[in-house]
């Protein structure tokens, strides 16, 4: 059944990237947390690193994600909640407090102020006496799906491609064991595609990145052995299986034919997961564990290289402790007890998974022929092709919940009247106010000169040509906040507009 196939490790990779699969190294448990101040988030890292966690995954605020900082108007009520604060270098200091950036893998899921967030890690890594060439770990960076799917640019596109490839170019020089790009379907499933449509513009999206980095003068081998990508594991479980094997096949096939990378690492796909948030649900939320098993499971089976599951409350609010441990010990349960990771590319030649395997494939390339078509992804961003294309399958999806053809469990079936809800996470509003008080510490005890000599700098960079990292890192290290460094960008920017 396996002939054809190829073995793992080998091109095109549909079974794994690596030969031994999780029997040589398992997967990153790598959960997401942040929320409140620095201080609190800082907290719940070390509880996450004692409990078992191999990987630590930063979800930043609103304003931070919009380069605002905390007492900016627009910030007012959204500080700390949905993630941590970060306004300054004094904040991503206490952030990672007793936690040996060189000792441990960091992802950062942050986009439009992916640079800034960057320098600030990278000048804390300094501080503690790391070697930064030698940090591991991956900043999300993926603008183009934020103008598909979520929404927190600041940039128009063409300006903000700009950025990344800057970041590109940098890193590769000094951080080269980073991932200076993960380029994400997730938020584009969240927001209703389906899976084939998930796989296709997180790739038209990458074919946009490499060309842009490519125009840029970087040749593919120098910076695609560190592309890394992000996907969602959704409900449909054997249907998740092939989809990461597609994806894999399909990257292959991209880097080696299209764009022609000669180094074998530029050809493999390497990915992170997160279990499906949109999937989970406010009704009877303990079921939640049982989905959230499942998805990961599809992952794990799918080859993943780190995952984060979602906790049973994610419908309801942050994260409390025991939500966070019991998603963590589900990834533990499916690496030592399941016996899944004894064999590599357990589901290799089954005839189902094989053909959904080749079905999705087929459907991704149409895909990406079409955008080609339309004079590429930036065309059909501008264009409003992909969106439409999404809300299209989020519109069917949710009338077929709404006409019950497809039936979720306690919500248009099996439903129960509830007598109880599990203990819910509650932020303290004071936090907020801490937060500001902090910033405006911080502002009063810098050098105001120095700030300003380097936002000029940084000013003088974006109108030029000049690679706008080392300027970000001037500026940061000078304590300008996240909001002053974005808001000089957006002097010379100007900020997107959707139509």
């Amino acid at each position: 059944m396996t002939d054809g196939l190829g073995q793992p490790g080998e091109f095109p990779f549909t079974r794994g990237v690596y030969r031994d699969m999780y029997r040589s190294r398992l997967w990153t448990m790598r959960q997401y947390a942040g929320f409140g101040t620095a201080e609190e988030s800082n907290r719940r890292y070390r509880y996450l690193l004692s409990q078992g966690t191999t990987g630590l995954s930063v979800a930043f605020d609103l304003p931070t994600q919009m380069g605002y900082d905390s007492d900016h108007p627009m910030a007012a009520g959204e500080v700390g909640r949905v993630g941590v604060a970060v306004s300054s270098l004094a904040d991503m200091e206490t952030l990672f407090r007793e936690i040996p950036l060189q000792d441990v893998s960091t992802s950062m899921t942050i986009n439009s102020t992916a640079a800034i967030l960057l320098a600030l890690y990278a000048l804390v890594a300094r501080r503690q006496g790391a070697d930064t060439s030698k940090l591991s770990g991956t900043i999300q960076n993926d603008i183009l799906k934020e103008y598909i799917a979520r929404g927190t640019y600041i940039y128009p596109p063409r300006p903000a491609m700009r950025i990344i490839t800057d970041v590109f170019a940098w890193a590769g020089r000094e951080m080269p064991d980073w991932n200076t790009i993960s380029i994400s379907g997730y938020h584009i499933r969240e927001a209703g595609s389906t899976a084939t449509q998930e796989l296709a513009f997180t790739f038209a999206n990458a074919i946009a990145y490499i060309d842009a980095a490519l125009q840029a003068g970087l040749p593919v081998d120098s910076f695609a052995p560190r592309l890394s990508f992000f996907f969602n594991s959704h409900n449909d479980f054997l249907e998740e299986v092939a989809k990461f094997r597609a994806a894999r096949r399909i990257y292959a096939h991209l880097m080696r034919d299209r764009f022609h990378a000669c180094d074998q690492r530029s050809w493999m796909l390497r990915f992170h997961v997160q279990t499906a948030g949109s999937t989970l649900t406010a009704q009877q939320p303990d079921v939640n564990i049982v989905r959230t098993a499942l998805q990961a499971l599809a992952a794990v089976l799918g080859g993943a290289q780190s995952l984060h599951t979602n906790s049973r409350d994610e419908a309801l609010a942050l994260p409390t402790e025991e939500s966070a441990r019991i998603a963590l010990r589900t990834q533990q349960i499916i690496a030592y007890e399941s016996g899944v990771t004894n064999t590599v590319d357990p589901v290799g030649g089954s005839r189902h998974i094989e053909a959904l395997t080749d079905s999705i494939e087929q459907g991704v390339m149409e895909y990406l022929k079409r955008i080609d078509n339309l004079g590429g992804t930036l065309r059909a961003i501008e264009t409003g092709y992909i969106q439409n294309e999404v809300q299209t399958a989020a519109y069917t999806y949710q009338r077929e919940v709404e006409s019950g053809q497809r039936i979720v469990v306690g919500v248009n079936r099996f439903q129960r009247e509830e007598d109880h809800r599990v203990p819910t996470f509650r932020l303290d509003p004071a936090l907020e106010r801490a937060q500001i008080d902090s910033l405006r510490h911080v502002r009063a005890s810098r050098s105001q000169s120095a700030v300003e000599t380097a936002l000029a700098a940084l000013e003088q960079a974006a109108r030029g040509g000049a690679n706008l990292m080392p300027p970000i890192l001037e500026a940061a290290d000078a304590y300008a906040t996240v909001g002053e460094i974005s808001d000089r960008l957006r002097a010379v920017f100007g900020e997107y507009r959707e139509r």
